[in-house]
C-alpha cells in the first residue's frame, strides 16, 4: 500500500539527528579534553568537580604560603648565625680582657674597640635583615604585651608563639610548688671551739654544682671569717654562705633540682660536741634559711660520708597546663601558646604559692596560614624578638649594650663577670631562637609542605578521574557514532527512493 507521507524517511530522519548530535558531542569531547562541558554533560559530576577545583585552588595557595614561610625562615636564621659568630667572637675577646698581667691599657682598648665594632653590627644586622620590605628581626615579629599588664613577680618572659585571633589572650599562672635553693645548716655554736687547742682544725669539703673547694677552719674562727672564706670561692663552687644564728646556711647560687650542695667532714678537730646541735643539718623545706631539728642533724665526729641536699625547681599551671619548670623559670608549648616566665626569685616570686595574672597578649608574632582553610587551626604565629643588643641578655643581669665603652660591663674597668654572663646569655637567646626557627621549617613547614603536595596530588586526580575526557573510550565512541549515522544517512537515502513509488501509479 503505498501513501505520500514517508513513515520511514522520518524514521531515518529522527535516528540521523540523534546520531548527529552525540557525534558532534564525541567530537568536542575530544576537542576540549573534558567530558564534562556544560551541565547537562553529567549534574552530579559537575557538582563534584568545581568543589575538587575549589579545593585545589586553595591547597595550591596554602602550598605558595608554606613555601613563602619557609623563605622568611631561611632569610631570618642567615641574619641570626651572623651574629651567633659575632656573639662567639664578643665572648672571645671579654675572655682574653679579664687577664691583667701581660694585657696593656692599649690592647684593652683595641678589645673594647673590637666590641664596639660588634655591636653596633648587632644593630645593622637587627634593622637590615628583611624578606621583600619587611624587617624580620627587629621587633616586628615579636609579640606585644599589653601595657602595664605584666605582674610583678615576673622577672622575665618570651612568648615564642601564640593563637590569638581577633582577641588577646591572658597569661594564668598557679604557683603549685615553691623554687628552693640547695642549702645545708653548719651549726658551730657560735665561734669555733676546737678545745681551746691552737692546732686543731675544723677542715670541711663543700661541694657545689661549679665545683668542689676544702675549707680549714682554726679554733676561735667567728662565723663572719667563716662566711667570707667560703663566699671567696663563690665563683669556683657555685655556693655562698650567710649567718644563721649560731651557725651558717651554705647555699646554692641558683634555684633548682640542678643545684646541690654537699658537706663532708674531712677532720672534727675535736669540736666540742656537748652541745647536741653542733653539726651539719638538712634545711626546712619550708624556710630554706632554717635548719630542720631532730633526726636531721649529724654531728661533726659522725659524718662519714658527704651529707647533701638538691634544689627544687619551681612548681606551676600556665593557663590549665601544668608548666614545666627549671629553677624559678617556667614555660608550656601547646598549640595555643608556647611561653617561658621567669619568676622573680625575691620577694613573692618563685617562693609563694598561689594565683596571679602573669602577663597580657594584645597582639603580634609572625602570623602563616598554612592549610587550605582560613580559620585557627591552619594558623601558627610565631614570635621572632629584637635581636638587637639592647634586647640580647637578661633582666636582672644585663644586656648586650651594656658591655659598650664606658657602660658598666666594659671590657677596661667594668665587670667582666657581668659581661661574660650577659654574653652566655645572649649566646642562649640567640641559639633557642634558631633552634625555634629550625624546628619550625622542619617540623612544621616541611611537613606541611610535603602534606599539601600529596593533596594537590590526590585531589587533582580525584578531579581528571570526573572531569577529563578519556580519549581511549571517547575515540571508540566517536568510531561508533560516525558508522551510526553514516548508517542512518544511507536509510534516510533509501527511505526517500521508496516513496517515489508512489508516482510510478499516476503514469
Amino acid at each position: 500500500m503505498s501513501r505520500i507521507s514517508n513513515i520511514n524517511s522520518l524514521i531515518a530522519q529522527r535516528f540521523l539527528t540523534q546520531q548527529t548530535r552525540a557525534m558532534n558531542e564525541s567530537l568536542e569531547h575530544l576537542s576540549t579534553g573534558l567530558a564534562i562541558n556544560r551541565g547537562a554533560d553529567d549534574p552530579a559530576g559537575l557538582i563534584a568537580s568545581e568543589k575538587l577545583r575549589s579545593n585545589i585552588a586553595k591547597v595550591e595557595s596554602a602550598l605558595a604560603n608554606a613555601e613563602r614561610a619557609d623563605r622568611v625562615m631561611t632569610v631570618t636564621d642567615g641574619g641570626l648565625t651572623e651574629i651567633s659568630s659575632l656573639l662567639v667572637e664578643l665572648q672571645s675577646l671579654v675572655s682574653e680582657s679579664a687577664s691583667d698581667a701581660g694585657l696593656t691599657d692599649q690592647e684593652k682598648e683595641a678589645n673594647q674597640t673590637q666590641i664596639d665594632g660588634i655591636l653596633q653590627t648587632i644593630d645593622r644586622i637587627a634593622s637590615t635583615t628583611t624578606f621583600g620590605d619587611v624587617k624580620l628581626l627587629n621587633g616586628t615579629y615579636d609579640f606585644q604585651v599589653s601595657a602595664g599588664s605584666v605582674h610583678s613577680r615576673v622577672l622575665d618572659y618570651r612568648i615564642r608563639g601564640a593563637k590569638l585571633g581577633s582577641q588577646s589572650r591572658v597569661v594564668n599562672v598557679m604557683v603549685t610548688q615553691s623554687a628552693q635553693h640547695a642549702g645545708l645548716f653548719l651549726s658551730t655554736g657560735g665561734t669555733l671551739d676546737l678545745n681551746n687547742n691552737a692546732n686543731n682544725r675544723l677542715t670541711l669539703e663543700i661541694a657545689g654544682d661549679d665545683g668542689t673547694r676544702q675549707f680549714s677552719f682554726a679554733s676561735g674562727t667567728t662565723l663572719t671569717d667563716m662566711r667570707d672564706s667560703i663566699n671567696a670561692f663563690t665563683d669556683t663552687t657555685g655556693i655562698s654562705a650567710a649567718v644563721s644564728g649560731t651557725g651558717l646556711v651554705v647555699k646554692s647560687d641558683e634555684f633548682g633540682s640542678n643545684r646541690f650542695v654537699s658537706v663532708d667532714v674531712v677532720a672534727d678537730g675535736q669540736i666540742n660536741t656537748n652541745a647536741a646541735t653542733a653539726g651539719v643539718y638538712v634545711l626546712s623545706s619550708n624556710n630554706e634559711n632554717a635548719a630542720r631539728s631532730g633526726s636531721d642533724n649529724t654531728n661533726f665526729n659522725a659524718v662519714t660520708s658527704p651529707i647533701r641536699d638538691d634544689g627544687l625547681d619551681v612548681g606551676a599551671v600556665i593557663n590549665g597546663q601544668t608548666a614545666r619548670g627549671n629553677g624559678t623559670e617556667i614555660g608550656i608549648n601547646t598549640d595555643v601558646l608556647d611561653i617561658v616566665i621567669t619568676l622573680s626569685s625575691t620577694g613573692t616570686g618563685a617562693q609563694s604559692l598561689g594565683s596571679f595574672v602573669a602577663l597580657g597578649i594584645a597582639g603580634g608574632g609572625a602570623n602563616f596560614n598554612l592549610g587550605p582553610d582560613v580559620n585557627a587551626g591552619n594558623q601558627v604565629r610565631l614570635g621572632i624578638q629584637n635581636v638587637a643588643a639592647r634586647h640580647l641578655g637578661r633582666n636582672g643581669v644585663g644586656f648586650l649594650d651594656d658591655l659598650a665603652a664606658g657602660a658598666s660591663a666594659n671590657v677596661i674597668d667594668g665587670n667582666l663577670t657581668t659581661a661574660q654572663n650577659i654574653v652566655d646569655n645572649a649566646i642562649d637567646q640567640v641559639t633557642l631562637l634558631r633552634g625555634r626557627i629550625g624546628a619550625f621549617q622542619k617540623f612544621v613547614v616541611g611537613s606541611t609542605i610535603s602534606t599539601l603536595g600529596i593533596a594537590l596530588e590526590n585531589t587533582s586526580a580525584a578531579e581528571s578521574a570526573i572531569r577529563d575526557t578519556d580519549f581511549a573510550e571517547a575515540t571508540a565512541e566517536l568510531t561508533r557514532r560516525q558508522i551510526l549515522v553514516a548508517a542512518a544517512s544511507n536509510s534516510l537515502k533509501i527511505a526517500n527512493s521508496l516513496g517515489q513509488n508512489v508516482l510510478t501509479l499516476l503514469q
